[in-house]
């Protein structure tokens, strides 16, 4: 796909962003809102195409790899966003924002359909394992130990029960254990209709969710989020892909696609729950996401 082609795409998925703008400025919808979608999509629409994209698919070890990338450019955007946090001498819920939204990128509500569209099903397939085995399991383990530790919160994490309570977790795994069962065509046509919602049910979620009275605020920590996320932590994919996925150009081009994708928009929820910086952490949402129109043409024509 050109990078004309691949504009097209994020260019329809935007339009899918301003329906969600659109209701939410008109009052139909509020955007709290936004958390009844996210029920539907997480434990509903995300599991069935999840499950649809896995089970009839041929695996190999480039998916082990695929996340394994994953977590080097979620590490290295913790690393870096925690340098960056001491040279700004933020507060720790502020730093704790700042290091969730640098390392942790919207692979599964942004990366699904825009790899869908750029690289077909063959990349659907990859991009789910780098965000269920990759950026969801970075989240649910070292992004929860962070919240922990700079939140203002007194819960206690359970990392292992929140990785495997998590619906897109138990869809890879139900995918992974029918993976030689012959699923009733009725079922299969059951889940493909519910998986048909998630694309635009997630885009019009994340048009009520963006929040763009932080801008002016964090203007200074906004920009080392656009720059770690958006142009550092997808060079550093694209370095380690040429190492682990050079003999799988699509695979390469996956990784360096999700590990640029913007801040994901789960992390508001858990930066809620801990009580880290929550403003922050919407206007990393609403930048990342409104500059990645530029960023990730530019990247992905550098994979080549």
């Amino acid at each position: 796909m050109s990078v004309a082609a691949l504009a097209v795409v994020i260019g329809r998925l935007l339009a899918l962003v301003a329906v969600g703008v659109a209701l939410r400025v008109s009052g139909l919808l509020k955007a709290d809102d936004a958390r009844v979608l996210n029920v539907v999509i997480i434990y509903v629409a995300l599991p069935a195409l999840i499950f649809r994209a896995i089970q009839p698919a041929a695996l190999g070890w480039d998916l082990v790899l695929v996340a394994v990338v994953a977590w080097i450019a979620g590490l290295a955007g913790f690393a870096l966003a925690y340098v960056a946090s001491r040279l700004l001498r933020l507060s720790r819920p502020t730093a704790g924002g700042l290091m969730l939204t640098s390392a942790l990128g919207n692979t599964g509500y942004i990366g699904y359909p825009v790899a869908l569209g750029l690289l077909g099903s063959a990349g659907l397939v990859k991009a789910v394992f780098y965000d269920v085995f990759g950026t969801v399991g970075v989240l649910l383990t070292v992004g929860v130990l962070v919240c922990a530790a700079y939140g203002e919160s007194e819960e206690k994490p359970h990392v292992l029960r929140e990785f495997l309570t998590f619906p897109p977790f138990l869809a890879v795994l139900a995918a992974l254990t029918l993976k030689s069962a012959s699923v009733p065509a009725a079922v299969s046509d059951w889940l493909d209709l519910l998986a048909k919602v998630v694309v635009p049910l997630i885009m019009i979620s994340l048009g009520l969710s963006l929040e763009p009275r932080a801008i002016g605020r964090y203007a200074g920590p906004l920009s080392v989020v656009g720059a770690l996320k958006l142009i550092a932590l997808p060079l550093i994919a694209l370095l380690a892909g040429r190492v682990l996925l050079a003999s799988d150009p699509v695979a390469l081009r996956l990784v360096v696609l999700q590990a640029g994708m913007p801040t994901m928009m789960l992390a508001v929820v858990f930066g809620a729950r801990f009580r880290l910086d929550v403003e922050l952490i919407a206007g990393a949402a609403l930048v990342t996401t409104v500059a990645a129109i530029l960023t990730i043409p530019a990247l992905q024509a550098l994979a080549g």
